[in-house]
């Protein structure tokens, strides 16, 4: 079998996975694996899991992706300074061998396994990896301004492609790797356990890579770091580390994942207004709790038609049944049916666009959180409106990223996302045939 030559295009029109020298976490230098790492920078909850997770352990990840510091703008520079000691002092090391990196994480009676690599970095045009939202501007430039500050990938995005579904080619070596011992193995608080093994001999590399040329990809989770990673590559001629992001791919033919709906937290906008703003334009239930009994209510109605859940108020507002008339008013006629019907594309054209009047890319206005408990306890202490969604399904996110159309931000929540800190891409270690 051929070995894998040096990265660059393959010669095909599909994904280009490239191994490379991860950064890891010295086990012995740090209270445990499972304490240093985190969620992605954006499920973190500020303030609270942002501080939970500070103290957990001096070197948890969060101070690398999520850096505060006074003023703002220094953030990004502590971030830096705070790697590049950790390197020095020996908290953190890059494997001496490039390699691409299976990652498994088990909750209960689901697995999923898949592949971290540096991926070749394509324009939407070329349909290789295909986004499924669109993204806010503000997000992007603070991800590009920390990983500038950085010169590293601190946390791999999360993409989805199908196989045939049979034990051959990418998975046939995940599964022929997962028999051996692992690098890694820990279980985080959240009851996941994650296990890594590094894949480093020349044919199960490039039975990786052949594979994958075959196939496009969804991106599932990172659609910001996405488009950061495509901005800082046009701010690098090729060929340089930056043609390059770290990302993990999960065969869902093989692994399916789990899609969750992101909430909101409109923080100004009170229940009692929000409530009184849809007379006459939906219909407005209370319905009982708990929680999880009131998110049942939403997915009966959610399967009739659009459907929400408003919270805040120590209650629960089941509003479904939209005016048929406010929709053909409110929703753009140009984008097919699959997206005009959408629960978010009903939330943004016409709840926060038309009645609300609260614009979506604002950070004083809104939130988005992807945990439904935590945003109804952020409303009720804040006096603001918890929305809740039910989360759209798989095959719709896929066909319409196929057609090229973007849903509303923030739309779905795939899951499991990989852990925070349990390999790093620096870029100041080139892979072979760049330059620095």
């Amino acid at each position: 079998m051929k070995t894998a030559g040096p990265p660059g295009p393959t010669g095909s029109d599909g994904l280009d996975l490239i191994p490379f020298r991860g950064v890891r976490y010295v086990p012995e230098r740090v209270g445990s694996l499972a304490a240093v790492t985190s969620p992605p920078y954006d499920v973190v909850v500020r303030p609270d899991g942002l501080q939970h997770l500070q103290s957990a352990d001096p070197h948890n990840i969060v101070r690398l992706i999520l850096p505060q510091s006074l003023p703002p703008d220094a953030r990004n520079a502590l971030a830096a300074t705070t790697l590049r000691r950790w390197l020095s002092d020996g908290i953190l090391a890059p494997d001496e061998t490039p390699a691409l990196y299976v990652y498994e994480q088990r909750d209960g009676d689901h697995l999923q396994r898949g592949v971290i690599g540096a991926l070749r970095l394509t324009e939407p045009s070329e349909a290789v990896v295909l986004p499924h939202e669109d993204v806010m501007p503000h997000v992007v430039a603070d991800r590009a301004a920390l990983m500038r500050a950085t010169a590293a990938n601190l946390e791999p995005l999360l993409l989805t492609y199908r196989s045939e579904g049979n034990a051959t080619g990418t998975t046939a070596v995940v599964e022929r790797t997962v028999k051996g011992a692992p690098l890694l193995s820990t279980t985080t608080e959240d009851g996941f356990s994650h296990r890594l093994w590094s894949v480093t001999d020349p044919a199960d590399l490039a039975e990786i890579r052949s594979d994958l040329a075959h196939h496009q990809a969804l991106i599932a989770d990172g659609h910001h770091r996405w488009a950061t990673y495509l901005r800082l590559r046009a701010e690098h001629p090729s060929p340089t580390p930056w043609d390059y992001g770290l990302v993990l791919l999960v065969d869902t033919a093989r692994y399916p994942l789990r899609v969750r709906a992101i909430h909101r937290l409109l923080h100004r906008l009170p229940v009692p207004d929000a409530l009184a703003a849809l007379t006459g334009h939906f219909r407005v239930r209370e319905v009982p709790g708990p929680l999880s009994h009131a998110l049942e209510a939403l997915a009966d109605a959610a399967a009739h038609g659009n459907a929400f859940l408003l919270a805040g108020d120590h209650s629960f507002h089941l509003v479904d049944r939209p005016s048929p008339d406010l929709l053909t008013r409110t929703i753009p006629a140009d984008r097919p049916a699959a997206w005009r019907t959408l629960d978010a594309t009903v939330l943004h054209s016409t709840l926060l666009d038309h009645i609300w009047h609260i614009p979506e890319d604002a950070p004083e206005h809104i939130a988005y959180i992807h945990d439904a408990a935590a945003t109804v306890a952020k409303a009720e202490r804040d006096g603001g409106t918890a929305v809740l969604l039910h989360p759209v399904r798989e095959e719709v996110v896929r066909d319409l990223a196929r057609q090229g159309v973007t849903m509303p931000r923030k739309s779905t929540s795939f899951g499991p996302k990989p852990a925070s800190g349990l390999v790093l891409r620096t870029l100041d270690d080139p892979p072979p045939g760049t330059r620095a």
